[in-house]
């Protein structure tokens, strides 16, 4: 008889091979890589419980929104609702006493975008431009002031379905990037950006392939009405959802305004990101201005792997998102990364320039702006917990209380129910930070603001008034109803820095 010959079963074989995938495999790798650097470079995010005023706002949101208050009627804000919804869901998992779970999620999403950012340059440069843009990405994602950064709003959500956008654009899956681009603009109205450089790449690929465009621009289409339609018409009031979400934002969006202020705050910030971003950002312009001075393409390193014309246009669609409204916040310069760190990473990869002085200048300054954020001071916040503690003090559960000021984690830190649903003065007065005093008044509120702040308060009168405007244009002196409001029915009980807090008179 033949000798008999063992041989491993094949299930034994297959598990074989997976583990041998998974320990050599690029994702497995560089995922847990950028979690670890996405978990690290947002730590300080952990350190306070309100980092900014939309972080406040969108609390005091999410609480008004599960005591049953209806989202563009009783709960109101200029922006879509998505992230209202996450953070009314986080509420009734974890409870509404910290924002530590929303704040996680930030984290992941700052992880998703690094991975499909990853995914892009791989496709394009290869896998060391796959991973250095992840890492990039992170480390570039705190170059702003911390209080841009570490804090868990609008932006940073918006980013995973920006990037997803693109990504899906590149590989002519125009349905899914429909979607996305649907989820990137329900998050913020300037998302939506993103649908510029995918209609590019949509009609370039018609365009190089002589392949009808009809088709893929339905799909396009279709992806990207369909979620948002279902949106307002399902989920919410659709005349309010067209009035807060696109139609009333035109006063508070307008020309007017310090311009001086502006133009400062959009030079300060990107010469801020500029320098947070230098270690690939340098290249970048240096590739640029010698393909500028010889006029014709430059050597590369390597295969460049197609044209970087989408990613251009990418981050001119991102300028032109960032400058909608003329505020120029740090947080808005989030959207600008990632089609910066993809144009920096492809003119390294296709160069002379080597990773390590790239990595290492980025190293440095992502380690400066990390010890920023946790030396970051914290004056404000002392205030704000000093005139929460006030108003909780002075106050009953059941008690609602009014802040005339743009400090609405004051009715979150205060665990107080708003008296009205306009959290901030802006929406009575048009005030916004950064444009001065013009147009800031009674009669430049949102339509029947007052109107309908005046029945609100005919319920009952608010236990408790916060005073926060401080020197500002919209200050009780320079609002008569306000003034009158306080003058009449309400007597001072605290003072705590600029902020003045009253109490109903007996």
């Amino acid at each position: 008889m033949p000798a008999e010959t063992s041989t491993p079963a094949r299930p034994a074989v297959l598990a074989a091979r997976i583990s041998e995938r998974i320990r050599t495999g690029y994702w497995t790798r560089l995922v847990p890589v950028l979690a670890v650097l996405a978990t690290l470079t947002h730590i300080p995010s952990f350190l306070r419980p309100v980092w900014s005023p939309d972080e406040g706002y969108l609390a005091t949101q999410a609480r008004m929104l599960a005591d049953g208050g209806v989202l563009y009627d009783t709960v109101v804000d200029r922006k879509p609702p998505l992230l209202p919804w996450l953070y009314e869901a986080c509420f009734s998992v974890f409870g509404s006493l910290s924002l530590w779970p929303l704040r996680t999620l930030a984290i992941v999403a700052h992880v998703v975008t690094a991975v499909l950012l990853a995914s892009i340059a791989r496709g394009r440069w290869g896998n060391r431009a796959g991973g250095a843009a992840g890492v990039l990405y992170l480390m570039l994602s705190i170059g702003l002031s911390p209080e841009d950064t570490q804090a868990a709003t609008f932006e940073v959500f918006m980013l995973p379905a920006m990037v997803a956008a693109f990504r899906y654009a590149e590989r002519r899956r125009w349905l899914a990037a429909g979607i996305a681009v649907a989820l990137c603009s329900l998050t913020k109205q300037t998302g939506g950006a993103v649908l510029l450089p995918v209609l590019w790449m949509l009609f370039q690929d018609a365009r190089l392939r002589s392949v009808p465009w009809r088709s893929a621009l339905a799909k396009l289409g279709l992806g990207t009405a369909l979620p948002i339609v279902l949106v307002a018409v399902i989920l919410t009031k659709p005349k309010g959802f067209l009035f807060w979400v696109v139609t009333g934002s035109g006063d508070y969006a307008s020309l007017n305004g310090d311009w001086l202020q502006m133009l400062g705050r959009a030079l300060g910030n990107s010469a801020i990101l500029l320098a947070a971003g230098l270690g690939f950002l340098f290249p970048l312009g240096h590739r640029l201005w010698m393909r500028y001075r010889t006029g014709r393409a430059l050597p590369t390193r390597g295969e460049s792997h197609g044209s970087a014309a989408d990613l251009w246009v990418w981050l001119f669609s991102s300028v032109v998102a960032v400058a909608t409204g003329f505020h120029f916040f740090g947080h808005y310069y989030l959207q600008l990364m990632p089609p910066l760190v993809l144009l920096g990473v492809g003119a390294v990869s296709v160069s002379a320039v080597r990773w390590k002085p790239v990595l290492v200048y980025s190293a440095v300054a992502c380690t400066a702006f990390w010890s920023l954020a946790v030396a970051w001071p914290g004056e404000q916040m002392s205030q704000n917990n000093q005139v929460a503690t006030a108003v909780a003090e002075r106050s009953t559960p059941k008690d609602t209380v009014l802040v005339w000021g743009m400090h609405p984690e004051l009715y979150w830190l205060s665990d107080r129910k708003p008296a009205t649903r306009y959290l901030t003065a802006g929406f009575l007065t048009n005030f916004s930070g950064g444009k001065g005093g013009a147009d800031v008044g009674e009669q430049y509120s949102v339509p029947d603001a007052w109107q309908t702040f005046d029945k609100e308060l005919s319920n009952g009168l608010p236990a408790v008034v916060v005073d926060d405007s401080g020197s500002a244009p919209y200050q009780p002196s320079q609002v008569p109803a306000i003034e009158n409001l306080l003058d009449t029915h309400y007597q001072v009980v605290g003072a705590y820095g600029d902020a003045m807090v009253y109490r109903l008179k007996k």
